[in-house]
């Protein structure tokens, strides 16, 4: 029955109808209470009447309204007037996908970023246990400021019939699909849909492709003449391809289309939250993905871990150059090895990478020499001169085989060994400025013809390897460092750090339909193919890997040795470095700086609140050994092994993770007494520190199959619960405030946001770039003491939280600043009376070497 203007529900005055379906009819209504406008949606009574379906509708409607996500429409109210059952929603002025498909062509940018928007409400849906079951464009709304808004979640569960239920993923309402049931719009349905079988949320992700497909074609994707007969299609035909219609499409595009309408629902995304992200990507580098369309070719088949502040470049090698006497026993040369070596540096400094370029003789490699900034550099392999390229903080990641340059500019590091750059193109010659392709990508490598290339970056907090650029092949929650294709082109091999910051890894090969197909020996640093694509090179030592998993150790020599590349004859360029790290600081009430550093990889943790001590690990260490040093310079006491993560604010327990993957958290005792053993946990913890009241911790870590996010677990026996969604992340030290109420941590989009405790909504933090880094608060509770992971200085600000307004606190300056890339970590007292910063020195001597096989 329609409702007049004026009638009442509730505290809901009718204003005027907005339209009608199967679902009930729709009106505008004023919310006496608030003084707002709101839709209210009328139920149909006979739909409403058995108050069982009622009661567990209303369930459903509730949970998905407590899902609180900026995409999907709010359900303010579920009530009842009479005989009446109503719904108060969110009002949102604009259209339907229906209609801007029918007005006209949707343009491809506003077309990604719609979709980005609903893959984003789908996975948080998704990710509380609910499943739409009826998505199609009516059930999208585009507000008038680009909005994108999920209408009806739960509601289809009303027209079911009681005793079938339709999803086999444990909903909110704790009912599961009962097979046999064909319900939602004939056209938009997933194969399994419409065979009656049970549907989980890849039923969602098949909607979504065909409404996909529809707003780049303008075409459904399955329309026959009769509802059966589409029902068909949807089980046994392909859409004709998008190109078809649509040749201009990003081809990153159609792959995701692709993918989401995969018949077989574990070919489509394992997390419609990989879905968003990659949908995010296409579209915030939409220019670079068109640009390469024109060379892509064929398109490919459907898709199927202590360092810190270190270089993620190929080479990523650090530590002070060892003396030779003669140049077989600077490389350890084999005795019954016809090796030889030939040095190409001379100068005080590190080597990022090196590439040797298609005509076997000139090497291109990025350096910093004396204390410079990093520089691209050139040499033969006849000369022992080497000349500037003009591009200052540019790095080279690839050299194709028509002698086009892959480079990364303003490259910088983020935590750990980790770095990221602008991804550019430059002709090995020069002839004008590189062109940007792509931003935050930590590396690249050319496809054999030179036409496409294969990148790792940072998307979402979670790395991931594409192949081509917007083709994901690989995720992880840690990072991958060394991408390099094959000579064939079919396979991309990589380095897999399960730690965020780590070196430590190990070496992957994937295909390119994603599948894995080699997981491969240890491996920190340095990787290339062989030339006849049959072993996987990395380093340290330099192992050799085949495909089957076989390994060996073609040449192995003191210290170590960081691979660069292979040339097509066999020789290799590789560069050789000792490691070593040193800390300096400044006790409580002293006016100058003493040098801590025990052994030769002193790594600061964490200091005392009184200013009296410092928490170390010495990395270099097997196992890796804890201790706690105090600051005027009298011996360290070793505490235990492992990772040391912070000390107690009482300075009596020190935090640590014998093995962080494991899950296994260890309190050890700073004095007398005996190590506590935590209660284990499935969380790979990256991080924790201790709450300001020593009661509880807050650990930065992901669970199997889940990217990182932040948990709170209560000291001694609690167990962790999470606090934040997936993708945020506390990137080292103090980040709770003094209160204990919130956390500094880095969100999905890298900004810096105060996180509640409890539950609530982040807030951000004016004025703080994504690559800060918040390493503690002030007593006060106003300012955080950030960090920017950058070259020398090492430079702390104080930021105040409300305002956003900083102020210079502190620069670190080492005296010699030959071979040190960076200052950090630095960790602060909260008044600032003390501190400890730690920098390492970086001396590599670059080498060609043949004979080695």
């Amino acid at each position: 029955m329609a409702l007049s203007p004026g009638t009442r529900l509730g505290a809901y005055e009718i204003l005027a109808p907005l339209g009608a379906g199967g679902m009930g009819e729709v009106y505008r209504a004023r919310d006496a209470r608030l003084g707002r406008d709101v839709a209210i949606k009328v139920l149909p009574s006979e739909r409403a009447a058995d108050p069982e379906r009622r009661r567990r509708f209303e369930q459903e409607a509730r949970s998905a309204s407590a899902l609180n996500h900026p995409n999907i429409l709010t359900i303010h109210e579920i009530g009842s007037e009479g005989d009446t059952t109503y719904i108060a929603m969110e009002l949102v002025e604009g259209r339907t996908v229906r209609e801007l498909v029918a007005a006209e062509p949707v343009p491809t940018r506003k077309l990604l970023d719609l979709a980005a928007q609903i893959a984003e409400g789908l996975a948080k849906a998704h990710a509380a246990g609910i499943v739409h079951r009826d998505l199609k464009p009516e059930n999208l709304m585009v507000s008038k400021d680009g909005y994108v808004k999920i209408l009806d979640f739960g509601l289809a569960k009303l027209v079911e019939p009681l005793a079938q239920e339709a999803s086999v993923m444990q909903t909110a309402a704790g009912s599961a699909t009962e097979p046999g049931t064909v319900m939602g719009t004939a056209g938009y349905m997933s194969p399994e849909q419409a065979a009656g079988r049970p549907l989980d949320f890849h039923s969602d992700q098949f909607s979504f492709g065909s409404i996909l497909y529809e707003m780049a074609t303008g075409q459904r994707a399955f329309q026959r003449k009769t509802g059966a007969e589409t029902l068909v299609a949807i089980m046994r035909e392909e859409p004709p391809p998008i190109v078809q219609s649509s040749p201009k499409s990003p081809a990153p595009l159609r792959w995701i289309v692709e993918r989401c309408l995969a018949k077989d629902p574990e070919d489509r995304y394992a997390s419609t939250k990989d879905l968003a992200r990659d949908l995010a990507s296409v579209r915030d580098h939409l220019s670079e993905t068109s640009s390469l369309d024109a060379t892509a070719g064929i398109e490919p088949a459907r898709a199927r871990r202590s360092g810190w502040m270190l270089p993620a470049a190929a080479a990523l090698a650090a530590g002070l150059a060892v003396g030779f006497l003669a140049r077989e026993a600077l490389v350890g040369r084999r005795a019954d090895s016809p090796a030889r070596f030939q040095r190409v540096t001379y100068q005080r400094g590190t080597v990022f990478s090196a590439r040797l370029a298609p005509d076997g003789q000139t090497i291109v490699y990025g350096a910093a020499w004396e204390g410079r900034p990093l520089e691209l550099f050139s040499t033969r392999t006849d000369s022992t001169e080497s000349r500037p390229m003009g591009l200052p903080s540019a790095d080279v990641l690839s050299i194709s085989s028509s002698g086009e340059m892959a480079i990364s500019i303003g490259r910088r590091y983020l935590t750990g060994f980790e770095s990221t750059g602008t991804l550019a193109r430059l002709p090995l010659g020069g002839g004008g400025a590189p062109r940007p392709i792509l931003e935050n990508v930590q590396d690249a490598d050319w496809s054999p013809d030179g036409k496409t290339l294969a990148i790792t970056h940072e998307v979402g907090n979670r790395l991931r390897v594409e192949y081509p650029i917007g083709k994901v092949l690989y995720t992880t929650s840690g990072w991958v460092s060394n991408v390099r294709v094959s000579p064939d082109g079919r396979l991309v091999a990589f380095i897999e750090h399960p730690e965020r910051g780590d070196n430590d890894g190990f070496v992957k090969v994937v295909d390119t339909a994603g599948k894995v197909r080699l997981t491969g020996p240890y491996a920190n640093t340095g990787l290339a193919w062989s030339p006849r694509g049959d072993e996987v090179w990395s380093s340290t030592p330099i192992t050799a890997t085949s495909l089957s998993g076989k390994s060996r150790v073609p040449w192995d020599s003191p210290g170590s040795n960081t691979l660069h590349d292979i040339a097509r004859d066999g020789r290799i360029l590789f560069s050789h470095y000792t490691p070593r790290r040193e800390i300096v600081g400044v006790a409580a009430g002293e006016g100058r700086e003493r040098n801590l550093t025990w052994l030769d990889w002193s790594f600061p943790s964490d200091i005392s609140r009184d200013g009296k001590a410092v928490l170390i690990d010495e990395q270099n260490l097997i196992p890796i050994g804890i201790y706690l040093r105090k600051l005027d310079g009298s011996p360290a006491m070793r505490l235990g092994e492992g990772r040391s993560f912070a000390l107690s604010p009482d300075g009596q327990w020190a935090l640590i993770a014998r093995k962080p993957a494991s899950g296994e958290l260890t309190l050890l005792p700073t004095g007398p007494g005996e190590p506590k053993q935590l209660p284990k946990s499935d969380i790979a913890c990256q991080w924790a520190s201790f709450f300001p009241d020593g009661r509880r911790i807050l650990i930065s870590g992901s669970e199997p199959n889940r990217g990182v996010r932040l948990f709170v677990c209560d000291l001694p026996n609690g167990k962790p619960r999470a606090i934040t969604p997936e993708g945020v992340s506390s990137r080292l030290f103090h980040a709770i405030s003094p209160d204990g109420k919130v956390v500094a941590a880095t969100g999905p989009d890298r900004r810096i946001a105060l996180y509640p405790i409890e539950p609530g909504e982040p807030r951000y933090v004016p004025g703080m770039d994504p690559e800060e880094v918040p390493i503690r608060w002030t007593d006060d509770g106003r300012s955080l003491y950030v960090w920017r992971s950058s070259a020398p200085p090492g430079r702390i600000d104080l930021v105040n939280v409300e305002t956003g307004q900083r102020r210079l606190w502190k620069e670190f300056r080492p005296p010699d600043p030959a071979g040190v890339l960076q200052v950090g970590p630095i960790v602060i007292t909260p008044d600032g009376s003390s501190y400890v910063y730690s920098y390492r020195r970086v001396q590599d001597e670059l080498y060609l070497a043949t004979g080695i096989r």
